[in-house]
């Protein structure tokens, strides 16, 4: 009979009072009739509840993120291409600020450019101090 609705042995279930019905059933158009007749039925699929889990990743999800927990470098966290790529991208929206303030002209902003790409410029401050340098000569 489970081969014949696809399905596991523990899954078919049959109506207790048509069990002489079920037992004259001999071949499979036989159980087939008795499965629209609602005699045979399959029951339900069993699965592994989930509830106990979430509950306990809501509990534990903040956990362990504070500094006495964090191993390793700053860099073993964040990567060093991405603290790279936000700090250029600061000081380029920075220059980009001050050349629409007409702070710096277009030569100083893009000597500024070439010295932040290569890497010359360490921070917004040293940029505020080389546009000072720039400024004044």
């Amino acid at each position: 009979m489970a081969r014949t609705l696809g399905v596991g042995i523990n899954r078919v279930k049959f109506e207790p009072e048509f069990m002489e019905d079920i037992i004259d059933a001999i071949t499979r158009n036989d159980i087939r009739s008795l499965v629209t007749a609602r005699t045979i039925y399959v029951a339900g699929k069993k699965g592994t509840s989930r509830g106990r889990t979430r509950v306990r990743h809501l509990k534990t999800r903040k956990r362990g993120k504070g500094h006495g927990s964090k191993k390793g470098r700053k860099t073993a966290r964040t990567g060093k291409k991405t603290v790279w790529v936000k700090k250029v991208r600061s000081m380029r929206r920075h220059i980009k600020i001050m050349k629409d303030r007409s702070v710096i002209n277009n030569k100083i902003y893009w000597s500024l450019y070439t010295k932040i790409n290569g890497g010359h410029v360490r921070s917004l401050s040293h940029l505020r101090e080389l546009v000072k340098v720039s400024t004044t000569n």
